[in-house]
């Protein structure tokens, strides 16, 4: 049995309530993951938290029993709470049954996987959810990675992480300024399909995405910034039909990535 902790004081419940906050994390060096669903999705991948937090009676549970004993078989700490303080960590009302603390990852340009023939990059990207559902995309369409460049979001924020639904453990994340990226990009031979409103883009469906290709794709205010246009091989925009003149940058990313996709591995 774990002991179960009852006070919002404690030291770890604390520890981790404070992970919610980017200046902690980056201190810490962890951060917060919830929910049976995404923490099983990380164990697949190789991951187990550094500390796992459990609603006190839940051992019982085959999923949470796996969990506990592989966290505890990795040398990490286990401890059993009630709902009230699994609420106060996540700041959610309705708290799922598990929290897992992780060392945070941040590899570089080399860890993405181009032999998958596509990867997707985002500039100046701001919404947690916006970066948690292109992760999502890069898993579902089987591409290599997401690169977020210059200032955008943390994606090891408790919002990105939730609406990755596990996709931050499955495909690599990396960082890095715009003139890094292109030096990088142009070094590997990858072949930069930007979006954007412009004149000359044209339908996404009629541009080529030869592998290895990156979809890059811009603020969501903003589009992408005139260098970062002028550096794309392609451009391509998505037709619009109706009174709005742009998809959201998320579900334009996923279009784009499954439309690489299609290209790539034609259908059986």
């Amino acid at each position: 049995m774990s002991p179960v902790i009852t006070s919002h004081a404690n030291a770890t419940v604390r520890r981790l309530k404070s992970l919610r906050l980017k200046k902690h994390r980056r201190a810490e060096g962890l951060f917060l993951a919830e929910g049976l669903r995404i923490l099983l999705e990380a164990l697949d991948a190789g991951r187990t938290p550094e500390i796992l937090l459990h609603a006190a009676g839940q051992e019982a549970h085959p999923l949470v029993d796996r969990l506990v004993a592989a966290t505890r078989d990795a040398g990490g700490q286990v401890l059993a709470t009630t709902p009230a303080v699994l609420a106060g960590v996540t700041g959610k009302d309705n708290p799922q049954m598990v929290v897992g603390a992780y060392a945070e990852r941040t590899p570089g340009l080399a860890a993405l996987r181009l032999s998958t023939g596509r990867i997707l990059a985002a500039e100046r990207l701001r919404d947690p959810g916006n970066l948690g559902t292109l992760l999502r995309a890069c898993d579902g369409a089987g591409a290599g990675g997401l690169v977020l460049l210059d200032a955008s979001t943390d994606p090891f924020s408790v919002e990105a992480v939730r609406a990755s639904m596990g996709a931050i453990f499955t495909v690599p994340v990396v960082q890095a300024s715009g003139d890094t990226f292109l030096a990088w990009v142009r070094a590997c031979g990858v072949h930069l399909v930007g979006a954007a409103l412009v004149e000359g883009a044209c339908d996404y469906r009629l541009a080529r995405y030869p592998a290895p290709s990156c979809i890059l794709l811009g603020n969501e205010q903003q589009g992408l910034p005139r260098p970062l246009i002028a550096a794309c091989d392609t451009l391509v925009v998505i037709p619009m039909l109706g009174r709005a003149d742009s998809l959201n940058v998320a579900m334009a990313g996923t279009l784009l990535a499954y439309e690489a996709l299609r290209q790539q591995r034609p259908p059986s």
